[in-house]
């Protein structure tokens, strides 16, 4: 009876130092279900929580990074139309013979097959600028062309964890009714139709340019006006894209400490519990020995 009850502690013994080991070995309190099958359960639903924040910061940077580019585009786009502006008034000049402004108006039409050409760039093959007949600079939301970004790990916010950002109406906003003197919000249009009604700063190799005659220096001030105009819904993007990121990184942040507090080993009490467990294992490997060897005894009275 001795040896076995040395037996059975030795075996319990050995287990807790075998789990010790595992946890500390792993770093993990939790080796398998058994050890806390509700804390795993948490466990398991936290971590798939913080990946799908990871996710989320690296949608939101790479679409700060879309606006970034667009951004970039429309600083571009303004110097060239401030350029024409200022070919506009050099034409003006009364000491410029004809030929001068022809040279400037060769210019003027150069410079608006460049605005096409950058309003073509795409981010990843993705489409920096909204074209078509429905892509209109001013007008409602139906007309916007917009990409939705997933900013959320689950579904709060109502149903619709997502930011949308606009693919900037620059052919639009360099698009003017050739019928509209007033140059109103509605004398911006999509695109430069057949009947010629329309005219606009950008066009491609194929298509006919504006000429500096054209188009009065009132224009270049509210196409100027229009990218303004688009470069600050670009920045408010960026500002509700950087304020969300922001969130993410801080809720995946206690999340993670969240998960730690489940699943991570307590160092300083586990490697007390290993020492604790060593001791025990010793001393019953020693009991055990005793105890088989009390046998002997019997064994020598017998004889």
């Amino acid at each position: 009876m001795a040896a076995a009850r040395a037996s059975y502690q030795l075996s319990k013994n050995n287990s807790a130092l075998q789990k010790s080991l595992n946890r500390l070995s792993s770093g993990s309190r939790i080796t398998k279900p058994s050890d806390d099958a509700g804390g795993l359960a948490v466990a398991m639903k936290l971590k798939g929580s913080i990946n799908r924040l990871n996710g989320v910061e690296k949608n939101i940077g790479n679409a700060i990074s879309f606006l970034q580019v667009q951004d970039g585009i429309l600083d571009s786009s303004g110097k060239i139309i401030d350029r024409m502006a200022e070919l506009k008034s050099l034409s003006q000049d009364v000491l410029k013979n004809t030929s001068d402004i022809a040279n400037y108006s060769s210019e003027f039409q150069s410079l608006q097959v460049q605005l096409y050409q950058i309003a073509q760039t795409k981010f990843n093959g993705v489409s920096l600028f909204g074209a078509g007949s429905s892509a209109v600079f001013g007008g409602g939301s139906s007309q916007d062309v917009t990409i939705s970004i997933f900013t959320s790990a689950n579904s709060e916010g109502g149903g619709a964890p997502k930011i949308s950002i606009h693919r900037s109406m620059l052919l639009s906003a360099l698009t003017i009714k050739t019928a509209e003197a007033s140059l109103s919000s509605a004398a911006w249009s999509s695109t430069l139709n057949a009947s010629g009604t329309t005219k606009t700063f950008a066009v491609s190799v194929s298509s006919s340019a504006m000429a500096l005659g054209d188009v009065s220096v009132g224009v270049f001030t509210q196409a100027l006006e229009n990218i303004a105009t688009l470069r600050a819904e670009n920045g408010a993007a960026v500002s509700r894209l950087e304020f969300s990121l922001d969130a993410s990184a801080q809720r995946r942040t206690n999340l993670e400490a969240a998960h730690g507090r489940i699943m991570d080993v307590d160092i300083a009490t586990e490697s007390t519990q290993l020492a604790k467990n060593n001791i025990l294992v010793q001393a019953s490997a020693s009991m055990l020995a005793q105890a088989n060897q009390s046998s002997s005894i019997a064994l020598m009275l017998l004889g």
